[in-house]
């Protein structure tokens, strides 16, 4: 038989594991919809591919899956008021930025460090959540920041 980790040890252990935080936005008919996700790594460069994971019961993916592109904006140091924000549920979580559009129409957060312009390429199911998979289409540095990190429930910088 095969040792289960219970959920709560599993997510203490991995609280020692800084990620970068991004916030993952797409374009709908009703207006932007966009979520942080700390879930983010590049996956190949040949042909150009991230992913990150979200939630199966996350409100964003839907719009995501239905737009079928999305564009990924990688925070730098000095934004977590702005991953607070894209956390957050009952807010318009645009309120107060600065957007420009990539080539997919997805909307970038004008301040962030980086974005990646995505076309969705594969979903792949794991336990609660999804697997996304997208090819880059576009991409760029949009400031020299150092990047926001995530461990130990405190954002920081590296």
């Amino acid at each position: 038989m095969t040792p289960v980790v219970p959920p709560p040890h599993l997510r203490s252990v991995l609280r020692s594991l800084a990620t970068g935080v991004t916030v993952v936005t797409t374009d709908t008919p009703e207006g932007p919809a966009g979520v942080s996700i700390n879930s983010f790594t590049s996956v190949s460069l040949e042909p150009p591919l991230v992913l990150f994971c979200i939630s199966r019961t996350s409100r964003t993916w839907p719009a995501i899956e239905a737009a079928g592109h999305f564009a990924v904006s990688i925070l730098g140091s000095g934004q977590e008021r702005i991953a607070r924000q894209f956390c957050a549920t009952g807010v318009d979580r645009f309120a107060g930025q600065r957007l420009t559009t990539a080539w997919t129409g997805a909307p970038v957060l004008a301040d962030a460090a980086a974005y990646l312009d995505c076309t969705l390429a594969r979903v792949v199911d794991a336990g609660d959540h999804h697997i996304v998979i997208g090819e880059v289409v576009s991409a760029g540095a949009l400031a020299d920041q150092r990047p926001l990190v995530f461990a130990h429930s405190r954002y920081g910088t590296c």
